[in-house]
């Protein structure tokens, strides 16, 4: 059994402690939550700024926390938006370690599988708009880029990023203003070729 982590692949539950027993009615299984949301935690981590290298191990470390507080959560609310909850957490906190904000990615950086059936041009312009986002997500304050990834990449509602986040609705609407603003700029100045 393989203890690999890759949304582009079969999803393993790797050395996560996961119950045995079969769920009861109206509870939640963490082995079906890991297969079903690990490539959306995996996604939601990266564009959070957590380096490709570092991927598997804090998207283990999400799960762990939310096999800690599986009992807090409220199944008739969608897992979503909680399960951002854990990802924004553990994404700031890895984010603050000092070591990490000066660590490049080494050549064997790839943000995203490609489509291999896409023509080799192709290929490279969608890596290319990938690498794009990417970076232009970085420039923007990791609060703001929390609720704009939520609207505009997860299609989340307002209400549901207040609650997700723990934040007033018009708190939320205001970050993903000045976030729109800040990708924006960001990607006319990449565009540019500046840094």
């Amino acid at each position: 059994m393989t203890n690999t982590l890759r949304p582009d692949q079969s999803m393993r539950v790797g050395s996560l402690k996961v119950p045995d027993a079969l769920p009861a009615e109206g509870t939640v299984d963490l082995r079906g939550l890991f297969a079903m949301h690990a490539p959306y935690v995996w996604n939601t981590l990266r564009r959070l700024g957590v380096s490709p290298p570092d991927l598997e191990d804090v998207t283990h470390d999400v799960f762990i926390q939310v096999q800690r507080h599986l009992g807090d959560y409220d199944v008739t609310r969608p897992v979503r938006p909680w399960l951002f909850g854990f990802a924004f957490r553990i994404a700031s906190q890895y984010r603050r370690r000092a070591h990490r904000r000066h660590e490049t990615s080494g050549l064997g950086d790839t943000r995203e599988a490609v489509d291999p059936a896409a023509l080799p041009d192709a290929r490279l312009a969608a890596e290319q708009d990938r690498r794009l986002v990417l970076d232009a997500l970085e420039a923007i304050d990791l609060d703001r880029r929390a609720v704009f990834v939520l609207y505009e990449i997860d299609g989340m509602t307002m209400e549901e990023i207040a609650r997700s986040l723990g934040i007033p609705v018009n708190t939320a609407y205001s970050r993903l203003r000045v976030a729109r603003a800040e990708f924006a700029t960001a990607v006319k100045r990449l565009r540019r070729g500046e840094r």
